[in-house]
Order: structure tokens, then C-alpha cells, then sequence
């Protein structure tokens, strides 16, 4: 009929399992005795043990390192910083393009080529300093 287990039927609890096994408690007869120093490992056989030693009074000789005399000046590098469009001349504008006069008469001439002869009689001015660019 139903195969589901009754309430009785569970698992037993775990502290009652048989041969449980303390983790945290180290027996007495494995425990180190007070003092107790293990023997040091046998040397490398690759290579022969080193027989000479500083003595123990005596420390090994330490070289002493000066330092260079530095001055106490400071140089301060800024960086360039290019301003697509910039005044070459005053660092500050931002050139403008100017059409010439010529180009313009150009234009108004000769209409059809003429708007191409203005575009290439273009002037670029620095609205701050005045400086003009061909």
C-alpha cells in the first residue's frame, strides 16, 4: 500500500553513533614532553655540509651605503597641452574662419566656381590677439 516510512523508523541521532572520534583531543602518551626538541634533519646530499661558521660573538661584516648630497631645487615639468584649433601664437584663442574679400567678389563673379575659390581664400584670425593665418 503506502511505502512512505513511518515516524519511528528514523535515522539514529549522531552523538549516539558507536566509535565516534574526538578531533580535538590529543592522547596523553602522543603529547611532546615539556623541552622536548625534535632532532634536526640529516644535511642536503647534493652538496657537502658547510664547515665553517661565523663564530657566534662575532657578527659578519656590514657594508655602509652614503647617500648622494641632493639639492633642494625642484623642477616642474607642465605638460603641453594642444588645443585643436588654437591661437599658435598667444596660446589663449581659438582661430576663426574669415572669408577674404577677394574670395567673396569670387563668389558673387564667378557663382558656380567661384564658391570654391572663396573656400579656398579663407583666412583663419585670433579673436584674442588678432594674429591672422593664411
Amino acid at each position: 500500500m503506502d511505502t512512505k516510512p513511518l515516524l519511528q523508523d528514523r535515522p539514529p541521532a549522531y552523538n549516539t553513533v558507536p566509535a565516534a572520534y574526538d578531533y580535538g583531543a590529543i592522547p596523553a602518551a602522543t603529547a611532546p614532553a615539556a623541552g622536548f626538541h625534535p632532532p634536526a634533519p640529516p644535511p642536503y646530499q647534493g652538496f657537502p655540509a658547510a664547515t665553517t661558521a661565523y663564530p657566534a660573538a662575532q657578527a659578519p661584516p656590514v657594508a655602509v651605503a652614503t647617500q648622494p648630497a641632493y639639492t633642494n631645487t625642484y623642477t616642474i615639468v607642465q605638460p603641453s597641452v594642444v588645443v585643436v584649433g588654437g591661437c599658435p601664437a598667444c596660446r589663449v584663442g581659438v582661430l576663426e574662419d574669415d572669408f577674404t574679400c577677394l574670395g567673396i567678389m569670387c563668389a558673387i563673379f564667378f557663382f558656380p566656381l567661384g564658391i570654391l575659390f572663396c573656400l579656398a581664400l579663407r583666412q583663419r584670425r585670433c579673436p584674442n590677439c588678432g594674429a591672422t593665418f593664411g
